[in-house]
């Protein structure tokens, strides 16, 4: 998948497929690991590991602005308790975050996903981001109990939609 310009943004931000070996998206995930790390204990923290995002059921894209790349999300195929695709590792920097880049990435997942014939969207977050869940809520997801190898934990919220119309 090329680099992408996503209809009505600035034209300095461009969605593109990321290599998990790539050393500017390493060190994205290493930012990433410490955000949920600071937030969450290990046992409540369900990220996907860099490496495991290099396969071909796995969509993994970031968001680059004026070449630097800001944000990353990732959805992984799934067919353990039904036929899904997983939302995972949705990230944004700290100094890039309020500018709508989360929605962006989703949406362009969400759009590439159905495009490729997945109509059932589940993730996991947790419960001390509340722009996340707020967000999620926006793109229409709605709360649900765990899924696929989760487990009860009152830390987590999971969500998932039924995604009908191609954006």
């Amino acid at each position: 998948m090329a680099a992408m310009k996503i209809p009505d943004t600035r034209p300095d931000i461009q969605i593109e497929s990321l290599d998990p070996g790539a050393p500017d998206v390493q060190a994205l995930g290493a930012l990433a690991d410490a955000f949920y790390d600071g937030l969450y204990p290990a046992a409540s923290t369900h990220l996907e590991a860099l490496e495991d995002l290099n396969k071909p059921d796995v969509l993994f894209i970031g968001c680059r602005i004026d070449g630097e790349l800001v944000a990353s999300g990732a959805a992984k195929l799934m067919d353990d308790d039904d036929t899904y695709a997983e939302i995972k590792r949705v990230f944004v920097r700290d100094d890039h975050r309020g500018q709508g880049l989360s929605g962006q990435l989703m949406n362009y997942l969400e759009a590439e996903l159905y495009r490729r014939g997945v109509k059932l969207l589940r993730l996991e977050t947790g419960v001390l981001q509340p722009a996340a869940l707020g967000l999620y809520r926006k793109l229409g997801y709605h709360e649900r109990g765990p899924f696929g190898a989760y487990l009860a934990d009152p830390l987590s919220v999971f969500m998932e939609k039924q995604v009908t119309a191609e954006k």
